[in-house]
């Protein structure tokens, strides 16, 4: 169920809005409607209040024949009038509350006319008036004719109310009411115009968010970038007074942190050089030991010293070193790199892969590809490579004769100065950083550096580089 979830706060919030959208059209609408419905009851009970008083006030005075004389003049399908002996409403009981305090208000406004009693019903519609429909579809017909020959229609085919008022004589006077039809509220001409109004409602919601989230997308951005290097250029302090702010504490924060690595580099890097001139004077002492029996450990622990001080210099170089991004020959350069090894092969048929250009600081991609090869070689015996495109990314694959590396310690060897004795031997030489070096030189250059056991045996190590653009 989690994964159909939006995972993204834009998204979330974009729902809600188009959620409260709907329950707030859907809820104006339904009042409307009942507000409506409640209005032209109203009115229809008006209606017949006003025409029972004008019919009335016509034939009070009249004689039984002139009432039906004028009863048949005002005579239509849609207005029936009769006047009669017996009611058209039979029942003295009203249906409802409402039609019973009708009856009562006529009674009381028509008693000075000699009317003694008034009963009133609903009744359905009959679906059998004739309504004007060739009319309607003639296409000579203007306008406003056809909106009223329509109303009309509506008119004869609605629900009715059927009033009966007794005179003093005895004599019922019968007459209906169409109730007003109650149109639709949604209908074929009004959806374009909903449909209107909430697309230009989700369109300003995603504008609006995508303004409100821009501070969060651009922090994201910088910290991903800042990240892969610590050197990537400051963005932009622009916009709004909170996208300003954010882009000057994550700038500061960039320029902080670049200072603290920066001076610990080369600390780093001075202490490693310093430690040249010691070492070199220790060595020429060590040569007047010809004799001791000392001299053979003393020289080992010398050189281990000087290994040790020139690997963090490199390694300290990575950074401190400002070396400009170039496109590259990235086969040329694998290439190059593998002559100077007599246990690494290719494992392609002799074809040379062709568009392999990537982007990247020359000395030091060369310096990774090195390190990777000869981390394969050096505890592996052989190391066997091959190149692939897979659409914008370049793929360089070492695979090694060596005894592999278990699979909880595949991310730990990443570490700096981390080496596992259980699998490789410590005599062999490295301090642990080779792997370190190449990591953070793939990564500055946007591509990464993956360990995987190979099936058939020995280390896998993959590095994975961007297509120049």
């Amino acid at each position: 169920m989690r994964r159909f979830l939006p995972q993204t706060l834009p998204v979330w919030v974009l729902l809600i809005v188009i959620a409260g959208l709907l329950i707030s059209q859907i809820a104006t609408l339904y009042i409307v409607a009942r507000d409506r419905d409640a209005a032209n009851d109203v009115v229809d009970l008006y209606r017949l209040n006003d025409r029972a008083f004008s019919l009335v006030q016509l034939m009070h005075d009249a004689t039984p024949e002139e009432r039906k004389a004028t009863a048949s003049g005002l005579f239509n399908a849609t207005y029936a009038l009769t006047v009669s002996d017996t009611p058209a409403v039979t029942s003295s009981i009203a249906g409802d509350d409402e039609l019973a305090e009708l009856e009562d208000i006529l009674v009381g406004r028509l008693t000075k006319f000699g009317i003694t009693d008034a009963r009133v019903r609903r009744d359905p519609a009959t679906r059998e008036s004739d309504a004007p429909g060739g009319a309607i579809m003639n296409k000579d017909v203007g306008q406003v004719e056809r909106d009223l020959l329509v109303l009309a229609a509506d008119f004869a085919q609605s629900d009715k109310l059927t009033a009966s008022l007794r005179f003093a004589d005895g004599q019922w006077l019968n007459f209906t009411e169409p109730i007003t039809p109650v149109g639709p509220i949604l209908s074929f001409d009004s959806l374009p115009l909903y449909a209107l109004i909430a697309g230009l409602v989700v369109v300003m919601s995603i504008w609006s968010l995508r303004r409100l989230t821009a501070p969060y997308r651009m922090m994201e951005t910088a910290v991903t970038r800042i990240g892969h290097d610590l050197k990537s250029p400051p963005i932009a302090e622009s916009g709004s007074r909170e996208i300003r702010a954010a882009a000057k504490a994550v700038n500061a924060m960039q320029l902080r942190l670049r200072d603290y690595v920066e001076d610990r580099e080369h600390l780093a890097a001075a202490l490693a050089h310093d430690l040249r001139t010691p070492l070199t004077r220790m060595r020429l002492r060590l040569e007047l030991l010809r004799k001791s029996p000392a001299r053979a450990a003393l020289a080992h622990d010398l050189a281990d010293i000087e290994s040790i001080a020139s690997s963090v210099i490199d390694f300290a170089k990575f950074e401190v070193t400002e070396e400009k991004a170039e496109r590259i020959d990235f086969w040329s350069l694998v290439e190059a790199v593998a002559d100077g090894f007599e246990e690494v092969s290719f494992d392609h048929d002799g074809t040379r892969p062709r568009g392999l250009i990537c982007m990247a600081r020359p000395v030091a991609l060369k310096r990774c590809v090195t390190n990777l090869v000869q981390n394969a070689v050096t505890y592996g015996k052989k190391a066997h490579l091959s190149l692939e495109r897979s659409q914008d990314t370049i793929t360089l694959t070492i695979r090694d004769e060596g005894p592999g590396i278990q699979q909880a310690q595949l991310d730990t060897v990443f570490g700096s100065f981390v080496r596992i004795e259980q699998s490789r031997n410590r005599q062999t030489g490295g301090l642990g950083l080779g792997l370190t070096i190449a990591r953070n030189i793939a990564r500055a250059a946007g591509g990464e550096v993956s360990l995987s056991n190979h099936p058939g045996g020995g280390l896998l190590t993959e590095l994975r580089l961007p297509l120049a653009a």
